[in-house]
């Protein structure tokens, strides 16, 4: 078939490839946290998100009902897969339900150079329970995050209930987060950030980054909205597109959080429970 005279001849797109970050998590039926946040704000930041699913959760708006994880070895071949192939730019957890998944997912990680070690970053976003309550790890698996996954990331993520999990401390004031920061930085990660969401009395949200010597605390506004689901999600993930760009650990988390509190702010009614934050402020005609 030959061309009609005077259409142009279409050429393919043949543009430079982005930053990659890759998102080591679960699923999420109702789309609104997991790996389905993750991607949205890899997409919203700029960079090529790629996926390496730990576990398939049944939820919704009203709380997880299921959860059926994925084989270890299956989940540390994603990792595989695509670190050899496309290549890694900056990785992130999410659930991690077992110790063995764990085990799996760092010994990969090491053989492909992501972690503070190596030359990939490594964020480590401790998921404990999902936003009702419920467990979404088996009782191993806190002590391979401690000492397997922490020693090897370049930050950890941890909100205050994941800090009462992990080391017992109960911050129940803003006074109360470095001695949180501390006690998570000693299981070995290179940073910490303690986020403070979960301090309903304190009229902003300040969350504070640690690395064992300086600490730099990151104030922001406290909304008033119930949709707050998939939050910690977005902030670790936005933090993991900045390393992927190349910022400093330090300037990552300050975008971060920029981000995570447009979306906040932009969090939106969905079903019969609790909403999601949203990314799409980054695509809005307001954003123009």
């Amino acid at each position: 078939m030959q061309d009609t005279p005077g259409t142009p001849k279409l050429q393919p797109a043949t543009g430079t490839a982005p930053p990659t970050a890759l998102t080591i998590a679960g699923s999420d039926s109702g789309g609104s946290a997991g790996m389905h946040a993750d991607l949205r704000t890899f997409f919203a930041c700029g960079v090529h998100g790629m996926t390496a699913v730990t576990a398939v959760t049944v939820q919704n708006t009203v709380g997880v009902t299921g959860l059926v994880e994925i084989p270890p070895e299956t989940v540390a071949a994603q990792i595989d897969a695509v670190a050899s192939d496309i290549g890694v730019d900056a990785a992130k957890t999410g659930v991690l339900s077992s110790a063995a998944t764990i085990e799996a997912v760092v010994e990969v990680c090491d053989r492909h150079g992501i972690g503070r070690d190596g030359e990939v970053p490594f964020v480590v976003d401790p998921v404990a329970a999902s936003r009702s309550g419920e467990p979404l790890l088996r009782e191993d698996a806190l002590d391979a995050l401690r000492y397997q996954a922490f020693p090897r990331a370049t930050l950890v993520t941890p909100n205050l209930d994941e800090v009462r999990l992990l080391t017992g401390i109960e911050a129940r004031t803003r006074d109360d987060l470095l001695d949180a920061a501390k006690a998570v930085h000693d299981f070995g990660p290179q940073w910490v950030l303690v986020k403070s969401g979960h301090l309903p009395d304190d009229p902003e949200c300040v969350d504070l980054l640690f690395n064992g010597t300086d600490a730099i605390s990151l104030p922001g506004p406290r909304y008033d909205t119930v949709h707050t689901h998939g939050a910690g999600d977005v902030f670790a993930s936005a933090i993991t597109a900045a390393l992927a760009k190349g910022a400093a650990v330090p300037d990552a988390v300050m975008l971060g959080k920029r981000f995570v509190t447009r979306s906040v702010a932009d969090a939106y009614p969905l079903g019969k429970g609790v909403g999601p934050v949203s990314t799409f402020w980054r695509i809005s005609p307001r954003s123009i």
